[in-house]
């Protein structure tokens, strides 16, 4: 008989907004305190300490608009956050400091959250929807350059880019950039030349959230349909339907692939989270604990695997944080 579902290991309240994002800082060694951010509907980044489960630092900058998107760039000191208000603020918390050193206007209305890649010490790409309907601005950081504005054919009709994700094989490789769009398709496309390589069709829906095993050079993509879609690349970069996995209730709002590509989450509209193993999409456990929507998922970057820990965020202004199959 199957074990039945844990319950959370915390409950972190207090954000009083609904939760739309979800990052881990946890890679440091002692006595680094291991950290999650969350961001919210009304605007603000929270900074949780993990030992104590309670907010250290609340930061404000994205006048009151709702938070989307809140990465680490190169440790916790240095803060990128994306909000409804148009604007991606770099932060410097360095010694206290709550301070936004430099901002970007996306001048893109959407929810679609921007993809960081790093690509050598202290340098960045950065992918987000630009201001023509279509189109993926790729920049780089921190001096905020142009590298190319990815464009769809004429007449290609993909309507605005949803989710991004940015990687590259190994360091020095050619980055590229999966990108999933409002007609279901998910395309990649050469950043060096602004070209598209491949695009499929996944989804009948707009392509909510996508996550990507660049080792195994296969993907994962939902949408509000009731399917999860698995996806590979090949040799020759073409995009092929690997399988489907149909859902219970339909609704995916976040996927998230573990780092150590054993098993991935889901964020559902039916305010579950569904555990998968990543091989064979096999389902492990469906962790219900929320009332509302979740948001988004997030796994926990500890170096130690038994440490290892689960987040969801949800409309419930609540964050569950998990610990399920820590020790494989």
């Amino acid at each position: 008989m199957a074990l039945p579902p844990p319950d959370p290991q915390f409950v972190l309240r207090g954000t009083s907004a609904a939760v739309h994002t979800l990052h881990f800082s946890c890679g440091g060694s002692e006595p680094d305190i291991p950290l999650l951010f969350s961001g919210s509907e009304n605007g603000f980044i929270h900074v949780w300490n993990l030992k104590t489960h309670r907010v250290d630092t609340a930061l404000d900058g994205h006048g009151r608009k709702s938070v989307c998107c809140v990465e680490t760039m190169g440790g916790k000191d240095r803060l990128l956050s994306q909000g409804r208000d148009q604007r991606i603020c770099l932060w410097d918390l360095a010694e206290g400091r709550t301070s936004v050193t430099d901002s970007v206007f996306t001048e893109h209305v959407g929810f679609c959250r921007c993809s960081l890649l790093k690509v050598a010490q202290g340098r960045w790409l950065m992918a987000m929807a630009a201001r023509s309907l279509e189109e993926v601005q790729i920049l780089e950081l921190p001096s905020k350059t142009s590298v190319c504005t990815l464009k769809p054919e004429v007449g290609a009709k993909l309507g605005m880019p949803m989710c991004l994700k940015l990687w590259q094989l190994s360091c020095g490789s050619q980055p590229v950039l999966l990108a999933g769009y409002e007609d279901g398709s998910v395309v990649l496309w050469n950043v060096s030349t602004g070209k598209a390589l491949s695009r499929l069709i996944c989804h009948q829906e707009p392509v909510m959230s996508l996550d990507f095993d660049s080792e195994k050079a296969k993907g994962i993509s939902g949408s509000s349909e009731k399917v999860l879609s698995i996806w590979s690349l090949n040799e020759q970069q073409n995009l092929q339907v690997y399988k489907t996995h149909e859902l219970v209730n339909a609704g995916i709002s976040d996927i998230t692939i573990r780092p150590d590509k054993k098993i991935l989450a889901t964020a559902g509209w039916d305010h579950r989270i569904r555990i998968f193993g990543w091989k064979k999409l096999k389902p492990l456990a469906v962790l219900d604990y929320h009332t509302a929507t979740v948001h988004c998922v997030s796994f926990s970057d500890h170096s130690n695997p038994r440490d290892r820990l689960l987040a969801a965020g949800s409309k419930d202004q609540r964050i569950s944080v998990w610990s399920i199959y820590a020790q494989t």
